[in-house]
Order: structure tokens, then sequence, then C-alpha cells
């Protein structure tokens, strides 16, 4: 082999290394991380209003508490409307049970007949795997509950130490680098704020007009309680890819239990994408905009690795974080093949779904 092919082989085997040590360390250290960071993820999302509010002569202290309050405003509001639809639906619910009953003995049934195994030995399986778990499954509900409690506590506060002693952080990092690469780690670190400011206020907006078109479609093919279906699929939409196909799966088997027939469960299906259609021609260009510009590819093994190292939480976090990831890469020389690795490639001048295609369409003439 070649002696200039073997001079690769170190630089490999490093970034390796710091790839499998640094996965073990976010492994280990899921409790500490996890809260920081969506609060430094939710700190970015808030900074440019906080900043419009200390340009108007308020006080950062007071500017990034009523930041922090319009941020737990929106989220109650939220809340409060799928409560209202949930309400709503368990009053529904004895209904549904007994449609889901009706169901399940048709399943028993196709088992039976299948199997061997009938109802009375299914039933007794069944009660002896619910008898082993049911403890297990209470203590499991009420750690989470109180752990999350305390992570959603942890994230407020470090949302407003972040976001009041941001000047001291960037003052800090500037000092622990050579300065020769103060400049360029300044601009790392503006590029990756503005990039993850964009991709989140874009995200934002996008969820909120899912709600309203998902509202109106599943209102119209006869969804019960749409608007709660539509908020949760809507909001799903944080994780890329998986999200929407889950919320689209739990909107159809809501509408089977429901007693829906074929025509509400195409409806739906035709629903979501129509929706999907307009999200990836029409919204994500327009409104998210090229944001982090990950590969697909590198996206969907991003959220693998999130779910794996930090379960759900690293699957919202993973595009934004790996985002940050190729933004560092970008900027230090022997990093930018692995920062065009995670990209799409250099499209700054190739259009950028159907509104682009149409705008360009209109502009050369």
């Amino acid at each position: 082999m070649p002696q200039t092919q073997l001079t690769y082989l170190p630089r490999i085997s490093h970034v390796l290394f710091i790839v499998i040590a640094g996965t073990a360390v976010l492994y280990i250290a899921k409790p500490v991380l996890v809260p920081l960071a969506f609060a430094l993820v939710l700190a970015m999302l808030l900074i440019p209003l906080c900043k419009r509010m200390e340009r108007a002569g308020i006080n950062r202290a007071v500017a990034v508490l009523v930041c922090i309050l319009l941020l737990l405003l929106s989220i109650t509001i939220i809340i409060g409307l799928l409560s209202w639809q949930l309400s709503s639906l368990m009053e529904d619910m004895d209904n549904m049970e007994q449609r889901l009953a009706g169901m399940m003995r048709r399943v028993q049934q196709f088992i039976s007949a299948r199997t061997g195994i009938n109802k009375n030995q299914q039933k007794e399986i069944v009660e002896q795997v619910n008898k082993e778990g049911s403890a297990t499954l209470l203590n499991e509900v009420t750690s989470i509950i109180t752990g999350g409690l305390v992570n959603v506590v942890l994230v407020l506060v470090y949302i407003f130490l972040l976001m009041y002693f941001r000047n001291h952080l960037m003052t800090f990092i500037k000092r622990a680098v050579p300065a020769t690469q103060r400049g360029n780690v300044a601009d790392m670190v503006q590029c990756a704020g503005e990039v993850s400011q964009q991709y989140l206020i874009g995200l934002s907006q996008m969820i909120v007009t899912l709600w309203i078109m998902y509202s109106i479609g599943f209102s119209i093919v006869g969804v019960k309680y749409a608007i709660f279906f539509a908020i949760l699929c809507g909001t799903l939409e944080i994780i890329p890819f998986v999200g929407n196909l889950t919320g689209t799966a739990i909107t159809v088997m809501a509408g089977v239990v429901q007693g829906g027939d074929f025509r509400l469960i195409a409806g739906i299906l035709i629903t979501y994408g129509f929706v999907q259609f307009i999200q990836s021609y029409l919204l994500e260009p327009l409104v998210v905009g090229k944001g982090v510009n990950l590969n697909p590819l590198f996206t969907i093994v991003g959220i693998v690795i999130g779910e794996a190292v930090w379960g759900l939480p690293g699957m919202v976090l993973a595009v934004p974080i790996f985002g940050m990831i190729k933004i560092f890469c970008d900027h230090f020389e022997a990093l930018k093949p692995y920062g065009f690795l995670l990209g799409c490639g250099d499209k700054k001048d190739a259009p950028n779904g159907m509104l682009e295609k149409l705008l360009g369409i209109f502009n050369s003439k």
C-alpha cells in the first residue's frame, strides 16, 4: 500500500475514537446533558425576541423573564387545547371501548382459529403478563412524572442563565481558543446561532400551519376530535420523518376504533398525503428555508443515534445538534470533508422546492 494512503489511517482512527468516546460520554451524562441541551435550543429560539426588548430599553433580566413567560404561555395554550379535546374524547370512551372490545373478540377468534389457543387460554396469558408488570409499570410512571417535573424546572433555570449570561459565555469561548482562531470561532458561534434560530422559528411556524391544515382536512373527512389529532400530528413534526408517520398512524387507529369505515381511513390518508405535499414543496422552502442543510440520510442516522443515546429527547434534539456539528466542521479546514458529508453539498444556486422553482421560472421571464 502506498505510504501516502497510510498517513490517513491515524486521522481516521482519531476521528473514530472521538466519536465513540463522545457517544459514551453523552450516554453516561444523559441526566445532566438532556435538560441543558433543551435549554440551549429553546434559548436560541428566544434570543431574537430578547434582543428586541433589550434594544427597546428593557432590562435584560426582565426581558429574559418575559420571554420565558411567553414560552410557558404558548405551552399552556397547547396543553389547554389538547385537554379540551381530550375531555370530549373521554366522554365518548364508553362507545370506543365497546368497539375496541368487538375488535378484540374478532382478533381472539382469528388467533384461536390459526393457533388453536382458545379464548380462556389467551385471557390467562394476558392476565399473567399484566399481573407481573403492573407494579413495575406504576413505579416507572411515578418515576417518569417526578423526573419530568424536575427536568422542566432545570430547563427553565438553564434558559434564564444561558440568556442572561450569553455575553459572558461568548467571552469565555473567545478566551479559551488561540488568538489566531478567535475570529473563526466567533463566526462559527454566530453562524450556529443564526442557523439554529432560523430552523427553530421556521419549524414553529410550520407546526402551527400544519395544525390548521390538519384540522381542516380531518374535519372535512369526518374525524371525531379533529383538533386533537391535528395538534398531535403537527407537534410530532419536531421529529422529522418519524413524527408525522406516527401521528398519522395514531389517527388512523383512532378512526378505526371510532367505527370509521373505509372512506374515513382513505380520507385520513389522503389528507396526510396532501399536507405532506404542501409541507415538502411549499412550507419547508418558504418557512424553514435551507435551515441546517443536513443530508436526509444523516438526518435519519442522527435520529436513530439520538434515540439510542438519549431516547425520545434525543430524537427531538437530533436535527439541531447535528446541524451545529456540521457548522463546527465547516469552520475548520481539517474537518470540512465531514461537514460536506453531513450536508447536502453546495446547493446555494439550486432551487429548493416547488416554490423556488416557480419563482425561478417567473424571474427568468
